[in-house]
């Protein structure tokens, strides 16, 4: 994520954010059989990793995590969590084959380019061993826009997100859908996405 308007939200309201999400239903839902499809003391990526809740709930799970956000303020919130590995990473900053046993990408990607979608994807999947667990959340619908506190949005259809998905060589096994307020207090439809290498 590149866009200077969209990080300054988040950098300007980190404190807020980490108050608002923390001990969300949904999410822990979804966190909670991500984490379950890990083998004890696995090795994770929470990719946007924002203050660092989710990260903070698969380091008490027993998992070695790596948490990454280009947003300072949060690598910050997400470092004081015990045995959370924390630092200041963008999505072009995904490297590497076979490191992680799962990524946690949870409403981060929704923040790409459209264009960079594919190759995000594709880095993402190269960083996941066989048969690791990748889980997606986005918000659903077509077009970018910004939303009413300036972040810039990118939205997509759960047939188009599917298409990316296997387009990186990742096979789709779950999906939920649903609708909820986020920061900026408005109603948005979300899917969340869960596949494997």
């Amino acid at each position: 994520m590149s866009d200077d308007e969209t990080l300054k939200v988040y950098a300007d309201r980190a404190q807020d954010y980490a108050k608002r999400f923390t001990g969300d239903s949904k999410q822990n839902a979804h966190l909670m059989a991500f984490i379950a499809a890990l083998p004890v003391g696995g090795h994770a990526l929470d990719l946007g990793c924002g203050p660092g809740h989710a990260a903070a709930r698969m380091a008490d799970a027993g998992l070695r995590v790596t948490a990454l956000d280009p947003v300072p303020e949060m690598v910050d919130l997400a470092a004081a969590h015990a045995g959370v590995k924390a630092q200041i990473a963008s999505f072009d900053d995904i490297a590497g084959t076979d490191l992680y046993d799962g990524i946690w990408a949870n409403f981060c990607l929704l923040h790409a380019p459209r264009e960079a979608m594919p190759r995000h994807l594709a880095a993402l999947a190269q960083a996941l061993k066989p048969g690791g667990r990748f889980h997606i959340g986005m918000k659903t619908g077509t077009g970018s826009k910004r939303d009413p506190i300036g972040r810039l949005y990118t939205y997509y259809t759960d047939t188009e997100l599917s298409g990316l998905l296997e387009d990186a060589g990742l096979t789709v096994t779950e999906r939920t859908t649903g609708r909820e307020k986020g920061l900026d207090g408005v109603p948005a439809d979300w899917i969340c996405l869960a596949a494997h290498g």
